[in-house]
């Protein structure tokens, strides 16, 4: 199985974080559907040029989050729906990191829920 994942060191995010994020966006979207085996450890680093410590911590991240269960037998693979976080969970928790971020940069709520209408307009125009 070939996981679509990339790692932007320009970004400011840890690479753990952003293969972590990717792969819980491609199972709530329904790319990864329950039972879908995730990579190897040592193969998922080697194709993202990352430490195999990056990827298992991805892995326990995500199995601590009920996205995915690890069984020797059968690797890794994504959970039911029903033992993890729903869209609205994710959405509000999305939010909420959001909202303290345009806090700590002191924007005030207007500014940031009009930068929330511009990021909207440029996905749905397709330049972003």
């Amino acid at each position: 199985m070939t996981l679509k994942v990339v790692v932007d060191a320009d970004s400011g995010v840890a690479p753990w974080r952003q293969v972590h994020d990717q792969i819980v966006r491609l199972i709530t979207a329904g790319a990864l559907v329950p039972g879908a085996r995730l990579p190897p450890i040592r193969q998922l680093a080697r194709d993202l040029a990352l430490a195999s410590g990056t990827i298992a911590r991805v892995y326990r991240e995500l199995e601590t989050g009920g996205w995915v269960h690890t069984a020797r037998a059968k690797g890794t693979v994504v959970t039911e729906a029903a033992d993890r976080p729903g869209r609205d969970a994710l959405l509000h928790a999305a939010a909420a990191e959001y909202a303290r971020t345009a806090r700590e940069l002191g924007v005030d709520r207007e500014t940031a829920l009009a930068a929330v209408h511009s990021a909207w307009s440029a996905l749905e125009s397709g330049s972003a």
